[in-house]
């Protein structure tokens, strides 16, 4: 599979082995306990079933192992991401510290830092581990066959010169609005976006993660549920919550005009009603009209984000790709 790329993941002193018995936890560094390693989680999937396991590397025993059509538990890795996200940092002191020492200590600093340097290293490898969540993923049969389709889309959409997500909309309601916004019928506010295939920086795993990311704000698809991440908040959606919405959306560009860009019509910066441009304004630019592709997704408890690409055919493919990923979950029926 092209998104599987490793059964062996390494996070600060710690390897994360998957087996068919699960996850091993192992460190090389002298006088480090697993115990101190950050939580692993497990999640295998196949033949129409999720089995997900949660495992602390200061027991030998799973904590879980529960097989049903939707992961068990699924605030569970959530709640982890929080805890991993507040926890301090603690080698900028100690290295605050070290300078300090060093400052100090006049013709012995040398020493002081020749001794400092490894422990500050010793504790940023510590704090890595204390900041991450670890989950390995054993996808097999048409699960995986689904995901590597998710994440081939994801690796084309990269191809897009132009990708935005949409923060805002309003509509035009007055003649003047029309003749001064070069005759569109709503306005958008925009920030750049990008997709990628990397996930959250603390969540540590051996898949690839299609993200769609803008600002302080991610959408993470994992081969078992879907990340809304934003800024140190994050939440978690089933496919099955999840609708991908694909439309074809004509956009007025004032700016630079993406390569790959669909130009399908003129207008000007400031227009009369009958389409022609308004002679009262000096150099009154002519602007291409483009056809960009437009990603929506929704979800019934309240998500909805809107993001545009410069090809309508990268976008489809991957609004495809996410419907064959909901369409294989078992529908939610609302009460």
């Amino acid at each position: 599979m092209g998104f599987y790329v490793r059964t062996s993941l390494r996070v600060g002193p710690f390897r994360f082995t998957l087996g068919q018995a699960g996850m091993a936890v192992s460190t090389a560094v002298p006088g480090l306990r697993a115990r101190m390693g950050p939580r692993g989680n497990v999640v295998r999937m196949g033949r129409g079933t999720i089995s997900y396991r949660t495992v602390a590397p200061d027991r030998d025993v799973v904590m879980h192992d529960i097989v049903s059509l939707a992961p068990a538990r699924p605030s569970e890795i959530v709640r982890q991401l929080q805890q991993a996200a507040e926890r301090r940092l603690h080698w900028p002191y100690v290295l605050a510290a070290l300078l300090v020492a060093w400052l100090v200590t006049g013709r012995f600093g040398l020493v002081v830092v020749a001794v400092g340097v490894p422990f500050v290293l010793w504790v940023a490898l510590r704090d890595r581990a204390a900041r991450a969540v670890v989950v390995m993923y054993d996808v097999t049969d048409e699960a995986a066959w689904r995901f590597d389709h998710l994440v081939g889309s994801f690796a084309e959409l990269q191809r897009a010169h132009g990708f935005w997500l949409i923060t805002a909309s309003g509509a035009i309601t007055s003649t003047h609005q029309f003749k001064v916004n070069a005759g569109a019928s709503r306005l958008l506010h925009r920030l750049n976006a990008s997709a990628r295939l990397t996930g959250p920086p603390i969540l540590v795993t051996n898949v690839a993660v299609p993200t769609l990311t803008a600002g302080s704000l991610s959408v993470h698809f994992l081969p078992d549920r879907v990340l809304v991440r934003d800024g140190r908040h994050v939440a978690d959606l089933a496919y099955q919550h999840l609708h991908a919405g694909l439309e074809h959306a004509r956009f007025i560009e004032a700016g630079p005009v993406p390569p790959d860009g669909t130009v399908v019509d003129f207008t000007w910066r400031y227009v009369n009603v009958d389409g022609g441009p308004d002679r009262r304004f000096k150099n009154n630019a002519r602007l291409p009209v483009l056809q960009y592709g437009r990603l929506t997704l929704r979800s019934h408890n309240g998500l909805h984000l809107v993001w545009d690409a410069s090809q309508v055919a990268l976008v489809h493919a991957v609004a495809n790709a996410l419907n064959q990923s909901i369409a294989a979950r078992p529908p939610v029926i609302h009460s």
